[in-house]
């Protein structure tokens, strides 16, 4: 997102904060299923969203929009998000769409923190976009747009039902019915870099050749801390092409320090 939709949804995601930690779990939860609803709404209605966003209307007059579209239908809580979404600014109308999903992460990943589950989602996102990645079938049915919205649901039902939290369960499954044209493996990605962010902090994904001690992994985090200044959730990957050492990647930055890189870069110097 550019500016101004930066500026309206970093104001919206306060007031989400806010308005759910006053409720409960359940309530945080189900706020979230309506959110990613009106998200899935808005994609199918370019002329809402046009309507929701269009700068030559007033902002109190966009919010009236809002409510009077979805009054009786949802939740308060979810009521005043829009409301609030509809006040303020965009880039581009699809923002709003964005906006909305992204809130309803975040309403859900808080459902989890109230619960003490937070980590535990985290973890479970990333376990399961590799369990993904490993078994080409499964990836293909969850990922087959011409599969219905509902069957990929109900087949992550099926797998995961009494398995993982119900966080995870209920993003996983938004994950896979509603892609929003991502991928589900990115789709994954974006949901637990949320839910991290409720915390603050960064997601590592670290590569490496056998399993960290618990020392080593406090010792990992404590320099990942201290390079980005920020806490850091590890995600660790047991991976045969690391020779030695480790790869770290946060976000976009990848930080090498395996034994195959170093001898790949001393080919490419010979080489030179």
């Amino acid at each position: 997102m550019r500016g101004a939709s930066r500026a309206s949804l970093s104001g919206a995601k306060d007031g989400l904060a806010s308005a759910v930690a006053a409720g409960t779990a359940v309530q945080a939860s189900e706020v979230g299923a309506e959110l990613f609803a009106i998200a899935g709404l808005l994609d199918h209605e370019p002329g809402l969203r046009r309507a929701l966003t269009n700068p030559a209307r007033d902002g109190i007059a966009r919010a009236g929009l809002a409510e009077s579209l979805l009054a009786g239908k949802v939740s308060a809580t979810t009521l005043g998000q829009m409301a609030a979404l509809a006040a303020g600014r965009w880039s581009q109308p699809g923002d709003i769409a964005d906006a909305a999903e992204e809130l309803g992460v975040l309403a859900v990943a808080q459902a989890a923190d109230m619960q003490g589950e937070l980590d535990e989602l985290e973890d479970q996102l990333f376990r399961f976009s590799r369990i993904v990645a490993a078994s080409p079938p499964l990836r293909a049915a969850l990922s087959n747009r011409f599969i219905p919205a509902e069957r990929r649901a109900d087949l992550v039902a099926t797998l995961l039902t009494g398995k993982v939290t119900d966080a995870a369960l209920q993003l996983i499954t938004q994950a896979a019915a509603q892609p929003r044209g991502r991928s589900l493996d990115l789709g994954l990605a974006t949901y637990a870099n949320l839910a991290a962010e409720l915390r603050q902090r960064l997601v590592a994904e670290v590569h490496v050749a056998t399993p960290l001690t618990q020392a080593q992994r406090s010792r990992l985090a404590a320099a990942l801390v201290a390079a980005h200044g920020r806490a850091v959730h590890l995600n660790v990957v047991l991976d045969p092409q690391v020779v030695g050492g480790l790869s770290v990647r946060i976000g976009d930055d990848l930080i090498n320090g395996s034994v195959a890189s170093r001898l790949a870069e001393l080919r490419r110097d010979l080489a030179a």
